[in-house]
């Protein structure tokens, strides 16, 4: 029995519409059956033949229904593929934040993280003047642009690399894209059946991007002067990931003589290249950084150089390039040619003015000057901490907290994080101090947790913490992938002890330093 309520907002024809459709999907008006006339229905349900003519209209442009000439309208036949809508859809309530997990905002004092910026220098004023004058003066923008991104931004992000970074690149060899990720997966495609060398540590997510795209990764143990050439031969790889200006997460830099063997390395076998991230250069406040590996090896060499605006302008925006030696460009333009820039003309040109009238520039002097000036004020307040925070080496010069010493007392001086707390003294043996026994490899992990347990008042987070560090240990026994996947699925503390009792009872395969 149809029901209509004139009281309700919807209009009387879609509320009929609506019974009808459901009826039909629920199979309670079966294919085939005459739907009543519309003046019977009109009669029925008291309302006029046009609501009805309407209510049956809609069903036929859904398909629900077909209309026969002086027959009227009968019910569709489906093959038994439709199913029943739900006419109201519950939202769920979001899960709350535990209060006793750094997650929750409220609780963190200070913010070392390393995907965020401080959004209060973002220069919203001229960034968004720029931009509602190009959506009044530029409705062309509307129009799909440039495979590779608009050509007078290639042009400007060219110029400002080639003087900044000293990549030789024309804007041919641009590409413009939503963040690294997506560029990295684009790169997955043209080296497809290769295998990628990545840093260890490093930075996780490139590695886990290469492997979701079927680009096998091999976790190579850097040094002093970042990765081992002996080691890059050794794991079998053709590319080699490598952060050189700026190690992620220990801040070393590769020096000029590594590099120049680094790029031996790609030159000896075709088919070898390297891909640079250059994802924070901007950032020195005391020296100028060496120039890019890119520019060392040339316009055609075997060096791809990625960057991002995430850092210098605002992570959301998902602007990123990465700069394509000429044969390599040749393969993309081909396999891609189909494809659509996935930055909006609008951001896109807004970055381009921002870039031509020298506000870029300028917004990056006024951050460096600005960060500068707080990371110079946080190292001085260090030492006067309780318990006291001590740190070696001039962290004033690389712009990052890289390495802390903390003395808490059930942590015993060590703690690897994301670029918070670490022991410097630990972490130099770990590039070629002697070997650990699994003994002293248990005690150093159960300090770990229980500092981070002490520190952040939930074993929960002192497990999410040290998965970072756990990844990187964890290749030195036997069966390190099983492990792995292990080890992504703790969640719980009595997990952390089954998982760890089980780990320990393997052969070390590999030496490791502590």
């Amino acid at each position: 029995m149809i029901e209509l309520h004139p009281e309700k907002k919807m209009p009387l024809y879609e509320q009929l519409y609506n019974a009808l459709a459901q009826d039909i999907r629920s199979g309670a008006l079966q294919p085939g059956k005459a739907l009543p006339g519309r003046r019977t229905m009109a009669a029925q349900l008291g309302i006029s033949t046009n609501t009805v003519d309407t209510a049956y209209q809609m069903l036929a442009a859904e398909g629900l229904a077909v209309t026969r000439p002086r027959s009227g309208f009968f019910v569709q036949e489906t093959g038994g593929m439709l199913h029943t809508r739900p006419q109201h859809s519950v939202v769920p309530a979001p899960k709350a934040t535990p209060k006793n997990t750094v997650s929750n905002q409220d609780d963190i004092l200070y913010d070392l993280s390393t995907g965020s910026i401080d959004t209060s220098l973002f220069p919203a004023r001229s960034w968004g003047r720029i931009q509602k004058e190009l959506m009044y003066q530029r409705p062309e923008l509307l129009q799909r642009g440039d495979m590779q991104g608009d050509e007078n931004l290639r042009a400007q992000i060219a110029a400002y690399l080639g003087e900044y970074r000293g990549v030789d690149c024309t804007a041919d060899q641009v590409v413009v894209g939503a963040g690294v990720e997506y560029l990295l997966g684009c790169l997955a495609h043209l080296f497809a059946g290769s295998t990628a060398a990545v840093e260890n540590p490093g930075y996780s997510r490139t590695r886990a991007v290469l492997e979701n795209n079927g680009i096998p990764c091999v976790p190579v143990e850097i040094d002093e002067s970042g990765l081992p050439i002996r080691a890059l031969e050794q794991s079998g790889a053709n590319l080699c990931y490598v952060t050189p200006s700026h190690h992620f997460p220990t801040g070393v830099t590769m020096p000029a003589p590594r590099r120049a063997q680094l790029l031996a390395w790609a030159a000896a076998k075709p088919g070898r290249f390297i891909l640079e991230d250059d994802y924070d250069s901007e950032f020195r406040f005391a020296t100028r950084p060496l120039p890019s590996l890119q520019g060392m090896s040339g316009a055609n060499g075997p060096v791809v150089y990625l960057t991002t605006f995430s850092k210098s302008l605002a992570p959301g925006m998902r602007i990123a390039c990465m700069v394509l030696p000429q044969g390599l460009l040749e393969r993309y333009q081909s396999d891609f040619s189909m494809y659509a820039n996935t930055v909006s003309r609008y951001e896109q040109q807004t970055l381009c003015e921002f870039m031509a009238n020298g506000y870029f520039a300028r917004h990056i002097a006024r951050m460096r000057l600005t960060y500068k000036r707080r990371m110079e004020a946080f190292a001085a307040a260090l030492p006067q901490c309780k318990p006291p925070v001590c740190y070696n080496g001039d962290i004033t010069t690389t712009g990052q907290l890289h390495a802390l010493e903390a003395e808490f007392p059930t942590l015993s001086g060590i703690m690897i994080g994301r670029g918070i707390i670490a022991d410097p003294a630990l972490f130099r043996k770990a590039l070629g101090g002697p070997a650990a026994t699994k003994a002293e490899l248990r005690g150093y992990l159960d300090d770990l947790y229980h500092g981070y347990t002490e520190l952040f008042g939930s074993a929960g987070c002192a497990i999410s913490r040290m998965k970072g560090h756990w990844f990187y240990l964890i290749h030195c026994f036997a069966d390190s992938e099983k492990l792995e996947k292990q080890l992504k699925k703790l969640r719980e503390p009595w997990e952390y002890e089954v998982v760890v009792n089980q780990i320990f009872t393997l052969p070390l395969v590999k030496q490791i330093s502590i």
